[in-house]
This record gives structure tokens, sequence and C-alpha cells, in this order.
């Protein structure tokens, strides 16, 4: 087993635990946090679903992100993350989602967001949305990569601090 491997395990081990669900909304990445967990036996005991909105439109017609979000912050933004993420709890039965969208390249970085730019955002349905920005180094597949690990290394420390949901 690999890395991702194993943090999907743990995280699904964690949500199984807790009878808790997780849903995920995926830009960059193109489904490869939902690959990563399904990969796991099981994980239709804690999984529950995965968006994959790669361009804006699928982003407000699968997800609610409001069109104003876009514009005034980009796709690429906490902003967006966090919508992602409420849209993603908002549109399943989860308990728990995650949101990644980012620049992984080779092209479309700018001086304010270079490619290796990723914006991620965890969202409880009975709790908080966080999100924060994270810059990777590497090529397409190694931010990619990277992207996932970080969402699942979130997820599980966002599940270890949290109560659980009654």
């Amino acid at each position: 087993m690999n890395e991702l491997d194993n943090l999907a395990r743990d995280l699904g081990a964690a949500l199984l635990a807790r009878g808790e669900w997780l849903s995920a909304a995926e830009s960059c990445t193109g489904g490869w946090l939902a690959q990563s967990v399904t990969a796991i036996a099981g994980s239709s005991g804690w999984f529950e679903r995965g968006f994959v909105t790669y361009s804006n439109a699928a982003k407000v017609e699968m997800l609610g992100v409001p069109e104003t979000t876009l514009e005034r912050h980009g796709a690429v933004s906490e902003a967006t993350a966090r919508a992602m993420a409420q849209g993603a709890l908002a549109h399943s039965r989860a308990d728990w989602a995650v949101a990644i969208t980012g620049i992984a390249g080779p092209s479309g970085g700018s001086p304010e967001k270079p490619v290796g730019t990723v914006c991620f955002a965890w969202a409880a349905k009975e709790g908080a949305c966080e999100a924060h920005t994270r810059h990777f180094a590497g090529d397409r597949a190694a931010v990619r990569e990277q992207s996932v690990r970080h969402a699942l290394n979130g997820l599980l420390q966002r599940l270890e601090a949290s109560p659980l949901i009654a």
C-alpha cells in the first residue's frame, strides 16, 4: 500500500467508527481523491459521493457555487473552495465534505496565483467550514498527488478534533 492508500484506509476507519459519511468536490484533482477512497474495500460504508466540477459551470450547476463568488474571487480561491464544500454537503447525505480547486499546470498560472496554487475546504454538516491555500512544487501529477494527500490529512485531523455528530 502507498501513502494515499494508507491515508484513505485510516480516514475510512475513522468515518466508519463514527457512523459518518464523506462527500468530495474536486476540480484540479479530477476525481483522484474519490478514486483513492473508493480503492479501499468497504468504502461504500463511508464514502457517499464525489463531484468532479472542473468547469465553472459545473461548480454552479452541481454544487450551487454562486456565480458572484467565481466572478469576484475566481475558481481558485478559498471562497470558491468553501462554496464547493458546502455545496457537496447540501447536495449529498454526507456528514463531511472536502473541496479541492487549484492550478496543477503546466499552464494557467498568474503572478497572483502561480502554478501549484491549490485551495482546500473542509466542512462538517454540524460545524464549521475551514479553508486554506497551499503552494505545491513539481509537475502536474505531483501537484495533484500532493493535493489529494493534503486533503485526506486535513480530513483526518478534523475528524480527530471533532466531537461525534449526534
